[in-house]
């Protein structure tokens, strides 16, 4: 099970820190990725770490002033988020996908962030 949490209403240059708590499974064995979806706009996947933890990506969009990292215990995946603009309002999931699959298999329900001008 996946569940995100810590979003929130932030004005255009602020900061916010996502969380996305795991139970069920260990993270060792998954890739956790972090979607958004902007309303009236298709998912967009905006990072990812590996099972490992030693490799992260990020969508170009977010590249620079998103950050995503593993807590020590291996139950968290963050998302630190700075210098938002209103562009990054969205509903954000996280998700993850068993090491070997080429999909994201497990869902978290959404945590709306809202970048107000």
């Amino acid at each position: 099970q996946l569940q995100a949490c810590g979003g929130g209403l932030v004005q255009t240059g602020g900061s916010l820190t996502l969380s996305c708590r795991i139970s069920g499974f260990t993270l060792e064995s998954y890739t956790i990725g972090w979607f958004r979806q902007a309303p009236g706009k298709e998912y967009e996947g905006i990072s990812c770490v590996s099972a490992s933890g030693t490799v992260t990506t990020y969508a170009d969009s977010v590249k620079g002033r998103f950050t995503i990292s593993k807590d020590n215990a291996g139950t968290t995946v963050y998302l630190q988020m700075h210098s938002l603009k209103p562009e990054d309002t969205a509903v954000y999931y996280c998700a993850a996908s068993p090491v070997g699959s080429a999909s994201y298999d497990y869902w978290g329900r959404g945590t709306l962030v809202t970048v107000s001008s």
